[in-house]
């Protein structure tokens, strides 16, 4: 395999050059270091590689950096030196096909989910229940599926909490008991998520997964771009929803094995943000998705800080591993950079964990897989410099870039059909008329009772002797002719005797 079908990294002190073999991609990877030691340029790096082999990439933009990966960058002397220190004769500066997502619509193309997909297990982490509350929310969606309820948007969801509550003494025969104060808990937490901006998020028309696995004519990978700067603020939808994604690969491509290219190169920016407070059955859900999803052809690259960001059930499953510099101010920054050190295999010619710490802005210690899947040793790189433009490009650029984008029109129109809120307010509805009506009937009965009891006080008639009042009643119940005249005969006798 030739540099050109591997993706270039850097090179060494020696100018050798370090290669990520792409076909090992779907094993995974992990970019690190503090702020400012040039992370989100080595992430530029790898997208973009990906994107000339004609892989598509994902990453969300959680600073707004990224956005200049779409212009072609500029010619300048240190990149001359990088290019001269590795031996580069040919760099051509050039963007790369890329389409741009926003959960809002404001600087992409709005990317939606329906509460069904997300299901309860994702939606229960993002609302921070507890088990309790997480338990109602699971008989929501079941009674939903047996009740043939579509559950797209907050306020589907909400119906069917309400209807949960209505009916929680017929449902406990089968779903336990549903305590009227944890239905109304997770609606006030569905108030904050809808304020938050999660009406925006759900709903449809929902995001086509294929709608991020395109190339141009090229044949150039379409790098989509997630616009993550308001989302960081709220961390739980944004790690929530990018393992949702990661969820929706896995259940939906098929398995394709070992492949000289992967389908789809996924970055996770600020990977601690999925980590952080996350319940024990969702950390162990994210490492099952990392470990099935390399054999549906997706890479993984984690892009955090530090290597304990992540836990070590998934850290044992990242191939690839960029470190750029730490710090080691305090004795917590001296543990983490130990850490560091001890994830790569050790090169005797290079003191890692010393190395770290002494790593300027561009430089990384770079291990990657040989091809049978065997971890490199440690090499100190010099970063590539990236083909595309560093910094974000202007807002009338990326208009421009909407305008033209073949999403256009198709995410746009945000659509409301039928389901679960109007079923259920259709059924209310109902009832509330069935009510109306058999009260207005009690009504009606109540006041004929009235009318009688008055008509019969009025008459002077003495009070039926039961006798009287048992015959007559048994009068009324006949029908026909001959029953009516046996009756009027045997009261005629017993009254007749009765004058005597």
């Amino acid at each position: 395999m030739t540099d050109e079908q591997q993706v270039l990294i850097g090179g060494n002190k020696t100018g050798k050059h370090i290669l990520l073999n792409p076909a090992m991609a779907n094993r995974h990877g992990l970019i690190t270091g503090a702020t400012g030691t040039g992370k989100t340029v080595t992430l530029q790096i790898l997208a973009e590689a990906f994107s000339r082999l004609g892989v598509p990439v994902f990453s969300a933009d959680v600073k707004g950096d990224l956005s200049g990966i779409a212009n072609p960058g500029k010619a300048h002397p240190k990149v001359t030196e990088r290019l001269d220190h590795m031996g580069v004769t040919e760099h051509s500066f050039e963007g790369c096909p890329t389409l741009f997502w926003d959960i809002e619509g404001k600087t992409g193309h709005p990317i939606r989910t329906t509460v069904s997909e997300m299901g309860p297990v994702l939606l229960a982490n993002i609302l921070e229940l507890n088990d309790t509350q997480g338990g109602i929310l699971h008989v929501a969606f079941s009674v939903a599926d047996d009740e043939g309820l579509l559950l797209l948007d907050l306020k589907d969801l909400s119906s069917m909490l309400n209807w949960l509550a209505e009916n929680r003494k017929e449902l406990a025969k089968e779903y336990g008991n549903i305590a009227s104060q944890s239905v109304s808990a997770i609606q006030r937490k569905l108030l904050v998520l809808k304020e938050s901006g999660g009406d925006l998020f759900f709903g449809e028309p929902a995001l086509n997964i294929e709608d991020l696995m395109h190339a141009d004519f090229s044949g150039r990978g379409v790098i989509s771009l997630l616009d993550a700067s308001s989302l960081y603020s709220n961390p739980k939808i944004y790690s929530t929803f990018l393992l949702w994604l990661l969820s929706e690969l896995m259940e939906d491509l098929p398995e394709r094995g070992d492949a000289p290219l992967p389908k789809l190169v996924f970055f996770f920016d600020e990977a601690h943000l999925l980590f952080n407070n996350s319940p024990k059955g969702l950390i162990e859900r994210i490492t099952q998705v990392v470990r099935l999803i390399r054999s549906k052809g997706v890479g993984i690259f984690f892009v955090s800080q530090y290597p304990n960001d992540i836990p070590d059930e998934v850290l044992g499953q990242l191939g690839c591993r960029i470190q750029h510099g730490l710090r080691a101010f305090t004795p917590k920054d001296q543990k983490a950079v130990k850490v560091a050190a001890q994830t790569f295999r050790q090169n005797p010619e290079i003191d890692t964990e010393k190395t770290i710490t002494e790593l300027g802005v561009g430089e990384a210690l770079v291990s990657t897989l040989d091809p049978k899947g065997r971890p490199t040793m440690v090499d100190w790189c010099l970063m590539a410099p990236p083909h595309s433009q560093i910094g974000p490009i202007s807002s009338d650029e990326k208009n421009r870039l909407m305008e033209r984008s073949p999403m256009r029109g198709r995410y746009d129109t945000l659509v409301d059909r039928e389901s679960a809120y109007e079923l259920l307010l259709e059924r209310a509805e109902e009832l509330q008329k069935r009510r109306q009506e058999a009260a207005a009937e009690l009504e009606r009965e109540k006041a004929v009772a009235k009318a009688e009891k008055a008509r019969n006080r009025g008459s002077g008639r003495r009070r039926q002797s039961m006798v009287e009042s048992v015959l007559k009643s048994a009068g009324r119940s006949f029908a026909s002719q001959i029953g009516r005249s046996l009756v009027r005969g045997i009261l005629g006798s017993l009254i007749g005797k009765r004058r005597r």
